[in-house]
């Protein structure tokens, strides 16, 4: 839409960045959670029931949110005029990706991932269709949202309740929060480091909005996509079917193949926007050292919060959550890219310890627990 419609548009990814954490928390509790309700506590209500909660949630949040447009857009400190409608397009489109999101989740814990990727595969070419096909016909903002977000709106609207099932309203909402307190502290302690992080590091010229926002650009689907990593994780450990070498190997073929593709989008956009090449690679190292560490802290912590302590699992979270809060207030155009990587790194050394004094990991990549191992010895 930058290169299409006008070049200051593709701040909006920036501008809108820290809303897809709310995204991210609804999706936590009320869709990855109540799949593991469903697994773990045997409640066969768990996930319609997370999903009929969770979009009343999402209806109401999202709803104040653009109600206060003006003051959101302002406190990021960019101009109401020029991003106002395709912020609001933004988050009316995390909306139904949100309730989108739900269904997929759904769909991918009954193992029916070919169904669910035909689904992705169809909502995210008619939004890039219907959004491109109609930018190219006229310049009208309000008519290029609308001729996208109607029909979105509608398919989901058809999937849901495709894939509906009769349910007694029933879920356990604490539990749905434990099963999934790391990522759901994780996403709160986001929204909270990107929302205040960002606004600082708006502040400063330009030239460092538009290379911060580039690199977002060409690596957050990177890490939308990398989430899968965790998903299938999950899945496994809580089916009992976890491997840790398997998981690690096929994490890092992923992550391979999603840094080639940054680099791909690198070279192919970097000429269409005014950037500093050296403040540009600055921000773009930060995520290079975050991609290489990323798979081992997060399978471990998925592991470490289903099968050994999801309260100290998540203590650790929040800790490294307000490291890099902290570190994002730092007063420099760098603050969001320092506070990930000590974060990253935070992460990377206290999981690798807690896992390795409480499991160890056979040469078929099992995972065994040392209590068990000890009792065995003792016996």
């Amino acid at each position: 839409m930058g290169i299409i419609i006008d070049k200051s548009l593709i701040n909006i990814f920036t501008l809108t960045y820290p809303l897809q954490f709310i995204y991210y928390i609804l999706k936590s509790v009320f869709s990855t959670g109540a799949n593991i309700c469903k697994e773990k506590d045997k409640n066969k209500n768990a996930v319609m029931s997370g999903m009929i909660i969770g979009t009343i949630f999402s209806v109401i949040i999202f709803t104040i949110v653009l109600i206060n447009i003006d003051n959101y857009i302002n406190f990021m400190n960019m101009d109401i005029n020029t991003y106002k409608v395709f912020t609001i397009y933004s988050i009316l489109q995390l909306f139904v990706s949100l309730e989108f999101a739900m269904i997929l989740n759904k769909l991918y814990y009954e193992e029916k991932n070919t169904l669910a990727n035909k689904y992705s595969l169809t909502f995210n070419l008619l939004n890039f269709v219907l959004l491109i096909g109609t930018s190219l016909i006229t310049k009208n903002q309000i008519v290029i949202i609308t001729t996208t977000i109607i029909p979105l709106a509608l398919f989901t609207l058809y999937i849901y309740i495709k894939n509906s099932n009769k349910f007694k309203l029933q879920l356990n909402v604490l539990n749905c929060i434990k099963y999934d307190s790391v990522e759901l502290f994780n996403n709160i302690a986001f929204f909270l480091i990107f929302l205040f992080g960002l606004s600082n590091a708006l502040e400063y010229r330009e030239q460092f909005a538009i290379a911060l926002t580039f690199v977002s650009l060409i690596t957050d689907t990177q890490w939308d996509t990398a989430d899968a990593i965790v998903t299938a994780a999950t899945i496994d450990i809580s089916k009992n079917e976890f491997n840790y070498k398997y998981h690690k190997n096929n994490a890092y073929k992923l992550l391979g193949i999603l840094f080639i593709t940054s680099l791909i989008m690198f070279i192919c956009l970097y000429g269409f926007y005014d950037l500093n090449f050296k403040i540009t690679m600055i921000y773009f190292g930060f995520e290079i050292v975050n991609f290489i560490i990323y798979p081992v802290y997060r399978i471990k912590t998925c592991y470490l919060q289903l099968e050994w302590s999801a309260f100290k699992t998540t203590s650790n979270k929040i800790c490294s959550s307000i490291l890099r809060m902290v570190m994002s207030l730092l007063k420099t155009p760098f603050c969001t890219g320092i506070g990930q990587v000590c974060s990253s790194i935070y992460q990377f050394i206290s999981v690798s310890i807690f896992f390795k004094l409480n499991y160890t990991i056979d040469k078929d990549g099992n995972v065994i627990s040392k209590k068990f191992n000890d009792k065995d010895n003792t016996n």
